[in-house]
């Protein structure tokens, strides 16, 4: 068992800290005590390492009532920019965040299936970067970092890509593909954690810190938090729920198991469901998944369409209660495109087949949502990666520790 280090131990109050200050856009040292589990005398180390390398400015002072005025925190937005990139296997999607995690300009590329080699996509990711900060004039002496997220399995403490199976992909060292052509820090991830980062700060993890984030696209994904840190796992490879099967003996997945709740929940297995449904379904589109997923969700006087939703709530709803009986969360968000597509059509159906097969106890204790960030999810989560890798940076190297 790995024993936490005192340098573990500040990270994690760091965040917790952190958390609290974006989750309500500024919070005074009380506030910050009132919903951590930490000690005044660590919020206010925490808080001072904060001020001191500028990731936090006090705004403005508050009346305490008679003591000294109180000090309200926020995020330092002039501090510099963060990028987030989204990798998906059809596009490359880049957000510019300021330090306060806001928007400031966003570009998408479409990608083909020829792209699938580390070099290529690498060199996309690049030409998008080089793009955004050039419409929006940002300099890149500016960027503190550059999250990125690439789909499959990930080792992000050594930069690879363990597992991509949408191309084929094996223990890639794909952070140092994208150094070659980036010359900013880069930290890498996948959207499965990024997207249950995002939640944490940002989403539901605002009013839990239990939750589990299902992410639902051409793949399927369970990101966990407990206690309001993400759960990876011994290896960074927690969250693989997609491949739990739901039917013995079922549908072959792209895993090289059969039965697995992506086959039937992820857009090709809903795609094949229509197909069982009505082989002439012309909802089906030509096989396209974003057409096909969106008339899924947008077709409500469609015999097929309804069919097609409850079957794949059903099996999306027996995959949710197995967490829910394992982890007893607090909440449970469905996200990613084909979710989001899906999700008001899906989620009275999904509810149902939830508390069919949830512990009563349980799922009463569960809330069950659609994720209401907006924007992109994951590039956001990307970006607080980078944020951490700054933080990580510039707390342990006192030279960096000026501010801008």
């Amino acid at each position: 068992m790995l024993r936490r280090t005192t340098r573990d131990i500040r990270r994690a109050n760091r965040i917790d800290v952190l958390r609290r200050v974006y989750a309500v856009g500024q919070a005074s040292r009380q506030d910050i005590a009132g919903h951590c589990e930490l000690s005044f005398a660590t919020i206010a180390n925490v808080v001072n390492d904060l001020l001191g390398c500028g990731a936090l400015v006090e705004a403005e002072f508050q009346d305490s009532g008679g003591g000294r005025p109180r000090a309200v925190l926020t995020p330092n937005s002039e501090r510099g920019l963060l990028v987030g990139v989204d990798i998906a296997e059809t596009y490359v999607h880049v957000d510019l965040f300021d330090l306060a995690l806001r928007v400031k300009h966003t570009s998408e590329h479409p990608i083909g299936p020829e792209t699938n080699q580390p070099h290529d996509v690498a060199s996309h990711v690049a030409d998008a970067l080089d793009t955004l900060l050039a419409e929006c004039g940002a300099s890149r002496a500016d960027v503190l970092g550059v999250g990125v997220s690439v789909p499959g399995q990930v080792a992000p403490e050594k930069g690879v890509s363990v597992f991509a199976p949408g191309w084929d992909w094996h223990d890639v060292p794909f952070l140092s593909v994208l150094r070659e052509r980036i010359d900013l820090p880069v930290y890498l991830d996948n959207p499965l954690m990024a997207s249950t980062v995002a939640e944490l700060w940002l989403g539901a993890g605002r009013e839990v810190d239990n939750l589990v984030c299902i992410t639902v696209g051409t793949g399927v994904g369970a990101g966990i938090a407990i206690n309001g840190a993400l759960y990876r796992g011994t290896n960074n490879a927690a969250g693989e729920w997609g491949h739990s099967v739901v039917v013995f003996d079922g549908r072959d997945c792209r895993c090289g198991s059969r039965g697995c709740v992506e086959a039937y929940v992820g857009a090709p297995g809903v795609m094949r469901t229509l197909l069982e449904v009505d082989q002439a379904s012309p909802l089906y589109h030509g096989g396209d998944q974003t057409a096909c997923i969106d008339a899924l969700g947008t077709v409500h006087d469609d015999p097929a369409a309804r069919e097609t939703i409850r079957r794949t709530a059903g099996y999306l709803g027996a995959g949710v209660a197995n967490l829910i009986n394992i982890l007893n969360p607090e909440a449970v968000v469905v996200g990613s495109w084909a979710g989001l597509a899906l999700g008001p059509s899906l989620l009275p159906e999904l509810r149902e087949a939830v508390a069919a097969h949830a512990l009563a106890r349980s799922n009463s204790a569960v809330q069950l949502r659609l994720c209401d960030i907006p924007g992109n999810p994951v590039s956001l989560g990307a970006a607080i990666f980078a944020l951490e890798g700054f933080l990580d940076e510039a707390l342990t190297k006192p030279a960096s520790r000026t501010k801008r």
